[in-house]
């Protein structure tokens, strides 16, 4: 079992960055399938971006030029690094976890999923709330 907690998120105006941090209470890499997903009101949780066990990222189309994502071993932290941030990026971000490596699916399978790729992920932090004025 794993406990996450995310930080870093925060209100921000458009063009702008933030890098959430999601800190986990056991050793991430080479054990867990990490992901990012984000909600924004009245809609569903989408999936933002992955990172395998062995390192490797997966991301959203809509976001893969502007939006990083890495690991500090030591740490045990997953970041999510934000760049050119627009309105519609306004949400709750969500880190998430799950024992089964590899990722199960790739974030243009988990997009495609919906609603139902959450089940792929056992573990989720509390969330940390994004806002992108304009």
């Amino acid at each position: 079992q794993v406990q996450l907690v995310e930080s870093g998120g925060g209100s921000v105006q458009a063009g702008g960055s933030l890098r959430l941090s999601c800190a986990a209470s056991a050793q991430i890499a080479g054990t867990y399938c990490m992901a990012w997903f984000r909600q924004a009101p009245g809609k569903e949780r989408e999936g933002v971006a992955l990172m395998n066990a062995t390192g490797t990222t997966s991301y959203t189309y809509f976001n893969k030029d502007r939006f990083t994502v890495s690991l500090d071993n030591a740490k045990n932290t997953l970041y999510l690094e934000m760049n050119s941030l627009k309105p519609e990026d306004t949400a709750m971000y969500y880190c998430a976890a799950d024992p089964r490596i590899p990722c199960l699916s790739s974030m243009a399978t988990i997009q495609a999923l919906g609603v139902l790729a959450l089940n792929e992920y056992r573990y989720w932090g509390q969330g940390t709330q994004v806002t992108v004025s304009s």
